[in-house]
């Protein structure tokens, strides 16, 4: 468990132009479900729903996304279902696409976790550092996932996704990418 607070301030293009605002990432696709699977033991199927309207919303293909910000709460139950969750929707890009989880730097932050997970994604975006998951030294290779561990990793990334898997089988999905500029 951890204790903190983040926010964002969405604004219309037109607005941030006009007053000349740094702008982040441009919010592209949102997915949400409730499998209500079980109240501390997640669901793969509630977890694919909110990843796959997310990217359809956004209109992106799982080999666009280049860095996910999982969950990753660490324990065996929860990270292995959203390995299997991960895999089931991003397939064969999953090998090649950086994961992390920045919770053991912040905590489990409950209902806060999403905004400032969503924030380091951002920072992620923006700075072309993919943030490690702190403590892991030796990743789960039977998860199929590439962990960041042991220190950042430098990457050029144009679409993130951060994910949010809450008790009860409540499930958000968030992707931002860089703003495309005309």
């Amino acid at each position: 468990m951890g204790e903190g607070s983040g926010f964002l301030m969405l604004e219309s293009l037109e607005s941030a132009q006009a007053r000349g605002a740094p702008i982040w990432a441009e919010l592209v696709g949102y997915g949400a479900s409730c499998d209500a699977t079980h109240i501390t033991h997640p669901g793969v199927a509630g977890q694919v729903a909110a990843i796959t309207m997310a990217l359809a919303e956004a209109g992106l293909k799982p080999s666009d996304i280049d860095y996910v910000n999982a969950h990753g709460t660490g324990t065996p139950a929860g990270d292995a279902v959203e390995a299997a969750s991960l895999s089931a929707v991003f397939g064969s890009h999953l090998a090649k696409m950086p994961v992390s989880s920045t919770k053991a730097v912040h905590g489990h932050l409950m209902g806060a976790g999403g905004a400032v997970e969503l924030i380091l994604s951002l920072l992620a975006l923006n700075q072309s550092v993919i943030p490690p998951t702190a403590n892991c030294r030796v990743p789960d290779l039977a998860l199929g996932l590439d962990v960041v561990a042991e220190g950042a990793r430098s990457a050029q990334l144009n679409a993130v996704m951060s994910s949010s898997f809450a008790f009860g089988g409540s499930n958000a999905v968030l992707i931002a990418q860089r703003l495309k500029v005309n």
